[in-house]
Order: structure tokens, then C-alpha cells, then sequence
């Protein structure tokens, strides 16, 4: 597991813990908050229907009759007020409007809060009703919960962080004494490999061929491709694969005579329409696993005495690169990318080969179309 790889391990699984954990303690908030909200909006109710009582208390001790008296209306900081007659039309009052409110009572209306009292008739300033109003609070309720919440989301993805983190260590060890192990066994396995082909083109030069000599190039060439799948896998994460200018119709050509062998086995024809010239901006090794493994898979799920056709062409801006073989076909095409994954376990692999194209194609902008039918063939078209 390298440096990268731990900390999308402890992001991944700490965002995930902190967020279970935030869900079971943000509940008990929310119902906290509700619960403040209840007690606030009860708490407002109460302090509105003290100021209609206070305002009303001023205007029964209002004595009009003495000379020179006026009526001062109470006026408050938080709170306005106003009578109306029994329209709901202004007699006096400090509000700028009010919604349409038919009867007495407490009332919440986006973030107004209104207290509508009838009064006796006629009795002050020929008003039916004294309406007072004040603002909600419940806005800052709600943003104080908010920032809590928040809060408490943050510290708990730091704590969970850390501790996916620090979990991840010995997995990052074990990872690290793998990677080595498949380093060197891979170091190891190519000293030999190489001279086993080396060998086995001196001996049919010596010899001639045989049916035995070629079951062992055959063998060979599949140990290869698959020496040459792992060698990739381990590299490409610290390996610069630079595109160069190369000759897609030869070298096409060049990775079917290389598969001849491993098809005659099978007594599979391999036949060919290739457009020649074709040049393509790409990296060697690239797209050598992409060729490699599309041609291995074909041959591997391909019945036996059957053939594989293999065309190359333009078609308007895109290079085409098709493989069509009359096989088992695919009864998953949504999983032969995954890495692992096989088809048939008896047909053998590491199942590594189509996630390494699929990481490829994906890097390169390369378009893949699959065409398969269980028990008539598949047919892989490459868009470059």
C-alpha cells in the first residue's frame, strides 16, 4: 500500500465512520434543536401576549376627557404594533403589513411571529383588534445547530482519520514485503524465461521443429505474456511511458506471428485484414498489453478448430483495431474488467489482463465496444 493509497484508505473509510457516527449523535441534535425551537416559539407567544396586555393596560388608563390629553402609542425596540377596525384595515399602527388574519390568536408566517388580540368593542379608539409583532429567532437557532453539526462532522472524520491511518500501517508493511516478494520473484522468473526462448530458438534451428517443440514455445509465450502482464501491473504506478510515432499494421502483424504458436495448439486459425501503413501516436508498452491480452483472451474462450479474425482499418478519424473469435462468448460483460475476475476458472490466468486494458484505454481516451454472444463468439473493437 503506498503513501497514496493510505491516505485514500484513511480519507475513504474516515469520511464513512465519521459519517455513521454523525448520523447517530446528530439525531439526538436535531431533536435538541426541535425542542428549542418548541420552547422559543412558546417563549415568543408569551412575550407578545404580555406586550398586547401591556399596550392595552396603557390605552384603559388613557383618560381622554382631560383637557389637553393625547393618547402616546407604546413603542418597542424587538416588537411593533397596530389596532384595526374590523377589516383588518389600519387605525393606527406601527406595522408595515400584516397577512390576512381572521380571528385571535398566535401566528407564525415565514419569519414574523404575530399575536392578534380582539378587543372590546368600540371601547379603544373604535379598533376591533390589537395585532403585535416581532421577529423569529429560530434563524439563529438553526445556524448555531448548523455550525455545531459541522463541527462535530469535522473532528469526528480527524479522529476517524488518524485512526483508519494508523490502522493502515501494518497493511501498508504487509503490502510493502509483498510488493518486494513479487519484485524480486518477477527479476527472478525473467532470467530463466529468457532462456528457455532463447534456447528453444537455438534447438529448432539444430533440430528442426517438432510437435513437442512447439507445445513448449507455445507454453513459453503464454508464461510470457503473463510475466509480461505482472511486470506491468508492479511498474505502472512508478514507471513514465512515453508516446512515440509507430507502425500500427506491423506491429500488429508482429504480435499475431508471436500468437501463431499459441493458437496452432488449439488448431485456431488466426486471419488477418490489415490495412497497411497505419500510424498511431501511442506508447510501445501500452499498447502491446492491449493487443496482447485481447489476443490471449480470444484464443484462450475460442472452441477449438475454430478461427479468430482480426481486421484492421479506418473508419472516418478513428483507427479501428477489431478481434472476433467463435467461442464461449461472455455471459458477464460488466465484470471481465475487474481485476481477479474470470469467466471459466479452468481456463486458467490471473484475470489481471482485460483490468490492465481497461486502466489503459481509459488513460488514453481509447473507445472499446464489446459484442458478445454466450456459446458464438466476442468481438473486441478498439477505437483509437
Amino acid at each position: 500500500m503506498t503513501l497514496e493509497h493510505k491516505d485514500a484508505y484513511a480519507i475513504k473509510y474516515g469520511v464513512l465512520y465519521a459519517v455513521i457516527i454523525a448520523v447517530i449523535l446528530l439525531v439526538p441534535l436535531l431533536v435538541y434543536t426541535e425542542l428549542i425551537i418548541n420552547i422559543n416559539e412558546a417563549k415568543n407567544e408569551l412575550s407578545l401576549k404580555r406586550k398586547a396586555h401591556e399596550i392595552i393596560s396603557k390605552m384603559h388608563n388613557y383618560k381622554p376627557s382631560e383637557e389637553g390629553s393625547y393618547f402616546d402609542f407604546p413603542r418597542y425596540n424587538e416588537v411593533k404594533s397596530g389596532l384595526y377596525d374590523e377589516n383588518f384595515l389600519p387605525i393606527f399602527s406601527l406595522l408595515e403589513d400584516v397577512p390576512i388574519i381572521m380571528r385571535a390568536g398566535y401566528y407564525e408566517y415565514e419569519n414574523r411571529r404575530f399575536f392578534v388580540q380582539v378587543l372590546p368593542k368600540r371601547r379603544y379608539f373604535s379598533a376591533y383588534y390589537l395585532i403585535v409583532e416581532s421577529k423569529s429567532k429560530n434563524y439563529a437557532i438553526y445556524q448555531t445547530a448548523l455550525m455545531i453539526g459541522l463541527l462535530i462532522l469535522l473532528i469526528l472524520f480527524i479522529i476517524s482519520y488518524f485512526i483508519f491511518k494508523q490502522f493502515a500501517l501494518p497493511f501498508e508493511k504487509v503490502n510493502k514485503q509483498l510488493d518486494n516478494f513479487m519484485k524480486d520473484s518477477m527479476h527472478e522468473i525473467n532470467t530463466p524465461l529468457s532462456i528457455i526462448n532463447v534456447n528453444i530458438d537455438l534447438f529448432a534451428r539444430k533440430y528442426g521443429e517438432s510437435k513437442y517443440l512447439t507445445r513448449i514455445k507455445s507454453a513459453s509465450k503464454t508464461l510470457s505474456n503473463i510475466y509480461n502482464d505482472m511486470d506491468y501491473l508492479i511498474k505502472q504506478d512508478t514507471v513514465e511511458y512515453p508516446k512515440e510515432s509507430l507502425d500500427l499494421s506491423t506491429f500488429l502483424v508482429d504480435r499475431l506471428d508471436y500468437f501463431q504458436v499459441v493458437a496452432s495448439q488449439r488448431a485456431i486459425m488466426i486471419k488477418m485484414q490489415i490495412e497497411k501503413d497505419i500510424i498511431i501516436y501511442f506508447n510501445k508498452t501500452k499498447l502491446q498489453r492491449i493487443i496482447d491480452n485481447t489476443l490471449s483472451n480470444a484464443i484462450k474462450y475460442s472452441y477449438e478448430n475454430s478461427q479468430i479474425d482480426v481486421s484492421l482499418y479506418y473508419h472516418d478519424s478513428d483507427i479501428v483495431l477489431s478481434v472476433q473469435d467463435y467461442g464461449v462468448g461472455i455471459s458477464k460483460p460488466d465484470k471481465i474488467f475487474e481485476r481477479y475476475y474470470r469467466e471459466d476458472m479452468d481456463k486458467g490466468g490471473f484475470g489481471i489482463g482485460l483490468n490492465i486494458v481497461k486502466k489503459i484505454i481509459d488513460e488514453e481516451g481509447v473507445a472499446l465496444i464489446i459484442d458478445s454472444v454466450p456459446k458464438k463468439g466476442s468481438t473486441f473493437t478498439y477505437k483509437f
